[in-house]
């Protein structure tokens, strides 16, 4: 096993952990006004309007696919399904989602690129940030038939292996060694685009994990001021009877 090969799957996962919490703290404390998106919706609703429901549809479904597919332990799912039967389903339902996110993705790119106005307003970081996106999906998606040839889990087995390491804390990248060479592009790639989030608009997917909160918030309390308005006359119904006896 390299030494390139070691530091980018035992030592690269941990520093794009770090510049993604860190850089996104900083970020919202020393720039709160480029935490956005940047919606160029007024520009051009068209392509917009399918290229985003698509690729945020897919997107999100990916990312909870994978978070629960390399982070559930063996035992968890092994009295109910085989590794192989597993992999399967991720292959079908994963292979779906990131069609229909690559489809997406390859709207609003085009819309970036080839649009006039949407160009003229577009940073070099949108641009970059959609054409990472666009290659990482694409490798996700080649990913598919070597995973098809080795019906078994076996692959699987071993890239959840090594995730379940890397958040525990006991890295170990040797079983990585024999995996494809999509799967370990895909998985460095992957961890580029946590590296990037921070300085990208990429960062606004907090916005979306805190909004969560928005539903257990407690009920906002608003209290009319009015001056010069008798005790118990302050209801804007008992005012407005008030002037029509008047």
């Amino acid at each position: 096993m390299s030494t390139v090969h070691n530091f980018l799957f035992a030592v690269y996962p941990y520093v794009c952990l770090v510049v993604f919490l860190v850089g996104s703290l900083a970020r919202f404390d020393r720039d709160q006004y480029t935490w956005k998106s940047d919606s160029s919706q007024l520009l051009r609703v068209g392509q917009l309007r399918w290229g985003s429901n698509l690729f945020h549809f897919g997107i999100l479904f990916l990312l909870a696919g994978h978070t629960l597919g390399l982070l559930t332990p063996h035992w968890v799912y092994e009295p109910l399904v085989t590794p192989g039967q597993k992999q399967l389903f991720a292959v079908i339902s994963g292979g779906t989602a990131g069609l229909v996110c690559f489809l997406g993705l390859s709207l609003l790119l085009r819309r970036r690129i080839f649009d006039p106005r949407i160009r003229l307003t577009s940073h070099r970081t949108d641009l970059a940030i959609l054409v990472i996106l666009w290659a990482q999906l694409a490798l996700g998606l080649i990913t598919l038939p070597y995973s098809l040839h080795h019906q078994d889990g076996s692959t699987m087995l071993v890239l959840s292996d090594w995730a379940q390491r890397i958040a525990t804390f006991r890295p170990d990248a040797s079983a990585l060694a024999a995996v494809d060479w999509p799967f370990k592009v895909h998985l460095v790639l992957g961890m580029t685009i946590f590296l990037l989030l921070p300085f990208s608009r990429l960062v606004h997917v907090w916005s979306g994990v805190a909004s969560v909160s928005y539903l257990f918030r407690p009920y906002q309390l608003v209290r009319s001021r009015r001056l010069n308005v008798p005790a118990g006359q302050n209801h804007p119904h008992r005012i407005a009877a008030t002037q029509s006896v008047r």
